[in-house]
């Protein structure tokens, strides 16, 4: 029975190191995704700046007197290539931050959401206690002082004298009298 117990904590052992194993391949995939995207779209960049200017030397020598209109529609082309490659890596990065996600949502991984609703949860908690800390100092404030203690002479007076209609005590102070 044990080796059945040992046998399944094996397995389990394994499943987790492969979801762990699997988790960290899919991150890396991500990372590796993210970093040719903002390479090739550097690259990109590049490339059309470098085309953008020899398109601009080979118009100066064409029209002369134009070239203000020509460099205008270069930079719109530059422009507009860099939004799109722009544009697609953010849609790159969205994908892999929801692939991510989900993957530690999976795994039991708290969101973010999650930590900050957790973080308000304490902060209300925390005031609450302050709340009911500052009302008992309050209330204990307000309460009245006890009364005073009688003096040790006045005390052993009063505990010679019987008491009033207690019998047995005036009997025990008549027989020693």
């Amino acid at each position: 029975m044990d080796s059945e117990m040992e046998k399944a904590a094996q397995r389990e052992h394994a499943l987790a190191d492969a979801v762990t194993k699997s988790a960290r391949q899919i991150w890396q995939a991500g990372l590796g995704a993210y970093a040719k995207a903002q390479q090739e779209g550097g690259d990109m960049y590049t490339r059309l700046v470098q085309e953008g200017s020899a398109l601009q030397t080979r118009l100066q020598r064409l029209t002369g007197g134009r070239i203000a209109d020509a460099s205008d529609a270069v930079s719109k082309l530059a422009g507009e290539a860099n939004r799109q490659a722009s544009g697609s890596l953010e849609k790159l990065e969205k994908v892999f931050e929801e692939r991510v996600a989900r993957t530690l949502r999976g795994l039991g991984m708290p969101t973010r959401e999650d930590v900050h609703a957790l973080s308000r949860q304490i902060q209300e908690l925390h005031l609450a206690v302050m709340r009911l800390e500052s009302g008992k100092t309050g209330a204990r404030k307000s309460a009245a002082k006890p009364a005073a203690k009688p003096k040790p002479a006045a005390a052993a007076r009063a505990a010679a004298k019987p008491a009033p209609g207690d019998k047995t005590s005036a009997r025990r102070s008549a027989s020693r009298a």
